[in-house]
């Protein structure tokens, strides 16, 4: 696919880092899958690999954690 933001380049599959903030808990998500554009670096995620991530948020958030970080494992 092309990259929607750069415009030149294409995007390969690799991974990102996502940064959640909700209530005062801040949730550090390493090495979800996603499209990387190979010019510019802009992170493309799939809507089921988000909707994975917010439950993990959310589930976090339910049992009082205020800061961590997490390896993304798929559902």
């Amino acid at each position: 696919m092309k990259c929607v933001i750069c415009k030149n380049g294409d995007t390969n599959e690799g991974t990102a880092t996502i940064t959640l903030e909700h209530r005062g808990a801040i949730l550090v998500v390493k090495s979800v899958p996603a499209r990387v554009c190979e010019v510019c670096g802009e992170e493309y995620i799939d809507e089921s690999v988000a909707a994975h991530v917010l439950e993990q948020a959310k589930q976090a958030v339910r049992e009082g954690i205020k800061l961590d970080v997490l390896e993304y494992v798929a559902a």
